[in-house]
């Protein structure tokens, strides 16, 4: 298989309160929003969706859920996002894994780690594989 995208679709109750924070702190844009059900846009292209349950389909449960969205100026998002009154839930940090970011939560209780790349320590270097191409 050879999907051209692949993207989740998170069932919840505020479909209209998450549509307007990721709107308002993320600069998406929706290209379908049908009220229960809406798809927001990145300029890249990247997109996220959110639906209402429909019928007895259950609203999914977000603990433990994290979306990554790598940027190329971390610090300047984390002083955009607490200039608005976003708190972190994870302070702005360098890990050596390889970034430094921070996170917070969207109404839905989503991990929303912000990041960007740097050199990861030596300790980490190792498990990194090589980039292949893949002639795509």
């Amino acid at each position: 298989m050879r999907p051209t995208t692949a993207s989740l679709c998170i069932t919840t109750k505020r479909v209209v309160e998450t549509r307007d924070f990721y709107i308002r702190h993320f600069g998406v844009h929706p290209v379908f929003d049908c009220g229960w059900y809406v798809s927001l846009e990145f300029e890249t292209g990247l997109s996220l969706q959110f639906m209402e349950p429909r019928g007895e389909q259950p609203t999914c449960d977000t603990a433990g859920l994290t979306y990554n969205f790598c940027v190329d100026d971390v610090d300047g998002e984390h002083r955009a996002m607490t200039a608005v009154g976003l708190v972190p839930v994870m302070p702005i940090e360098d890990h050596p894994w390889g970034d430094r970011g921070f996170a917070i939560q969207d109404p839905n209780g989503i991990t929303l780690c912000i990041y960007s790349n740097r050199e990861p320590s030596h300790e980490f270097r190792q498990f990194y594989a090589p980039r292949i191409d893949h002639g795509l």
